[in-house]
Order: C-alpha cells, then structure tokens, then sequence
C-alpha cells in the first residue's frame, strides 16, 4: 500500500501542458466562445507582477479585473488568512462571527455618512442584485433606472441593471428595469460642449425618463459613481449631487456601485468621497480584499436598515459573511492604513498617471481622450481625432477587433499585461503600485501606441 503524500497540493499539475490541457478539456470559461480561446497559463504571481510558465513576467496593469488594488501576495494578508484559517474555516451567516463583526465595523467605519450597516455577500453582482431587492421593498415600488454604460454583473436582477452588450444574451431581462444615458462629455448624448453642460442636459434627460416612467413606480437609481468596464467615465461636477437631489425630491433609493470604484482605487476610500455624496446603499466588492478569497456587500443607511427591523429581509447565502473572507478584509483594510495605500493611490494619478498620459496623448494621434482619478484612468483610441470615430466600432470581434488586439499584444509583447474594452486602453494597476512600475508600464503602452497610430486616418 503506497502511502499517502505529505504535500496535500501533490495532485495539482506543475508545468505549462498539463495546466493547458485540463483547462481545454474541463473548464468552460465566461463571456467566451470556447474553442477560440487559449488562457494563459499563470505560475506565480507577487507584487504588482504575474508570472507565466516560461519565466516571462508581466506588469499587471489590469489588476487582473480590476481587484488586485493591494497587489498579489501581500505577506500581511497571506498571514491573516494562514491564522484564520488554522481557527476556523466557515461558519454559517445565523451565527456571529468576530472576522464578520470587526470587518463589518471597518467598513462602516469608512463608508460615508450614515451606512453602517453591511449585508455580506460573495462578490458584486450579488451585491447589486440584493441592493436591488432591499430598494424595491424599502419603497415599495418595482422599477429601477439604470444608465446604459454600466455593468453590475451577471445575475439575474444585475445584467438586466447592466447597459453594455453583456446583457443582450440574457434578454428578456427582470420586468421594471428601465435604461438611461448618463453623462460622457466626450461622446455626449446631449451634443453638450462642455462639462457643466453635460452635466445639466444629463439630469435634464434624467427628470424627463423620471416623468414618462412615473416617480411613484421608480424604487432605484443605480450607478457606477466612476463608470468602470465601460469608459471609466469621470462624472461631470454636480452631476452626482443633482442624482442625489432628484432621489431626495421623488423618495428615490441611490445606489452607488462601487465595486470597481471603491477601496482605493479612484485615491479615496468610496469615489463617492470626493464629490461629497452619500447614497442610501454602497455596492463594493473586488478591493475590499483584493478577491483573496471570494467577497462583495451592501452598505446600508439607517432608514433601509430600519425597515427590516420587524420585517425579515428575504434573502440570504449560504457563504454570506465567510470567516476567511472577511479575516482578509479585515487585514487588507488595516494594511491600507498602516501602509497609506488611499494616499498612493492619489498620488499616482495627480503625480504620475495622469500627466504621463498627457504626454502620451500629445505623442500619439491615435489617442482621442485619457481620463481618470487614482489609479482608475482610460485611454480612447480614434481612427480620427476630428470626427472621433474609434478605433473599433462598439462591441467589435473577430477582424473588426483586430486593430485592438494588435495593441494588446504590443503591449504583452513588451512585459505589461494590459485591459482592453471596445476602443479603450484602461491603466489600473495595484493601488500599491510604486512609482517606478508605474512609469514601466506607462513607457510600454507608449511604445505600444506606436501600433495604433498605424491605423490612424486623420490628418
């Protein structure tokens, strides 16, 4: 009889082919037509860097999607995670548990204003689908208005929030769901000039889909307070106050989806902060631990919070609150104050980002528009500065991505892992990203740029 082997992870493949192997033969990937695609396999990862089975490392300027805020493998979180992990493992979400109270307490404790409550889930889209469910029966009302430029994940209730392409397998969507355009001064629905136009015309355009729909049946607004996937889509001054306003006028829910926006990544704790804003309830999920282990929530202000009080919430998961997950946040969360990783964040956009790319915009005709806050910036790509016209039509695949792809593999080609949507070029590296990636990275999308500017056609 042989013995058992000592390393209890023996069985996990370790070279390249055999992770490429099972992969195509057992794993069916998201958002993929499955035989046209050929993952990469990764081997380690640490820092702002992932690693391949060749030895090649890659600059992480995806953060992976968008969640990496504290970069892989931070010792401290690595730690609490052993430690926790060594107690306990899972507990149900009816019991109390000292990892979910004290994570609970931290969130709360820099959430804005008066949400100090948390319903825990498993990542994003449950967070927006239960922010969904809490506004409709807090109001009593069933539609919610939701922009189209948006992703709020891929449950039910949430792609049927979501306005991008992403939703179109899923119709016919949840009844009461109503789109609308929300503001993007550089493509604006509104043909507005400048940015206090936008924002005036947007709120306008708003009230009117309020009007023809009928206040009284709108339980929910939701927005990404930065539209994330879709543009990173800085809003205009005022705009986020005047949604507030008109939810305040019409006894409106506010949801703020911050599960792209939060925790760092926009250089403030919630994007919400530098505008001043509280919502009625805050989506985060992604950076809250950097996806170590699986989490996402709702923050919940007093008067929804109230409304459960005698009345029982109707909804619940099974891993709502895991004890893992939430010891990570709780690590992740003191890290980012010992480590001043919100002040890094910043700094990176005002100090390094943000004017690099100016510059980079000035060398490439192919650069239509950068934009951005903290480590959250995007890079448009035109065929023509004048007209505008991107670089791929929307929701381009196959040959019409082709000019795209080419400028993703440049960049690979030249170790920095970029992300890519419909003509747009995003920077999002790890919150705590220091200066010098930064910049390794910012000199390989400009030579990467070089690509695009192949396919310019303007003058």
């Amino acid at each position: 009889m042989t013995n058992p082997s000592t390393n209890p992870l023996a069985g996990i493949p370790a070279d390249e082919a055999s992770v490429r192997k099972l992969d195509r033969a057992h794993v069916f990937h998201s958002w993929s037509a499955q035989a046209l695609i050929d993952p990469l396999p990764i081997a380690s990862a640490q820092g702002s860097y992932f690693t391949d089975y060749e030895g090649k490392r890659y600059l992480d300027f995806s953060s992976q999607l968008v969640n990496v805020n504290i970069g892989y493998q931070h010792p401290r979180l690595i730690a609490a995670l052993q430690e926790y992990a060594g107690r306990m493992t899972t507990v149900s979400p009816a019991f109390a548990n000292d990892a979910r109270s004290e994570a609970a307490r931290l969130i709360s404790e820099v959430a804005p204003g008066d949400l100090d409550r948390v319903f825990f889930t498993n990542g994003g889209a449950e967070a927006t689908e239960n922010a969904l469910r809490m506004a409709k029966l807090h109001t009593g009302r069933h539609k919610v208005l939701a922009a189209y430029r948006s992703y709020h994940g891929a449950t039910a209730g949430a792609i049927s929030m979501t306005g991008d392409p992403r939703r179109w397998g899923a119709e016919p969507a949840m009844p009461g769901i109503v789109h609308f355009w929300g503001p993007y001064p550089y493509r604006s629905a509104f043909h507005s000039t400048t940015p206090e136009e936008e924002t005036q015309r947007a709120l306008q355009h708003l009230r009117d889909v309020i009007m023809v729909e009928g206040a009284a049946t709108i339980a929910a607004i939701i927005l990404e307070t930065v539209v994330g996937t879709n543009g990173i889509l800085v809003p205009p001054p005022g705009y986020l106050a005047g949604v507030r306003g008109i939810c305040d006028e019409f006894g409106i829910v506010m949801i703020a989806d911050e599960v792209m926006a939060g925790f760092g990544r926009c250089g403030e704790w919630f994007a919400v902060d530098h505008w001043g804003v509280v919502p009625d309830l805050i989506c985060f999920a992604k950076g809250v631990n950097s996806g170590y282990v699986p989490l996402g929530g709702v923050l919940i202000n007093d008067a929804i919070n109230a409304t459960f009080q005698e009345r029982a919430y109707p909804g619940g998961l099974t891993y709502s609150g895991h004890p893992l997950a939430c010891a990570t946040a709780v690590a992740s969360i003191e890290i980012f104050k010992d480590e001043g990783v919100i002040d890094n964040a910043r700094r990176l956009g005002t100090d390094v980002i943000g004017p690099e790319l100016a510059k980079i915009a000035d060398r490439h005709p192919s650069v239509g528009e950068v934009r951005g806050l903290g480590v959250f910036w995007a890079v448009e790509l035109v065929l023509d500065r004048e007209t505008r016209e991107p670089l791929v039509p929307y929701n381009a695949s196959g040959a019409a991505a082709a000019p795209m792809n080419a400028v993703a593999a440049a960049c690979k080609q030249r170790g920095m892992w970029p992300m890519t949507h419909f003509n747009r070029l995003h920077v999002v590296p790890p919150c705590t990203a220091t200066e010098q990636e930064v910049r390794e990275g910012l000199a390989a999308l400009d030579e990467a740029l070089d690509t695009a500017d192949e396919y310019y056609t303007g003058s």
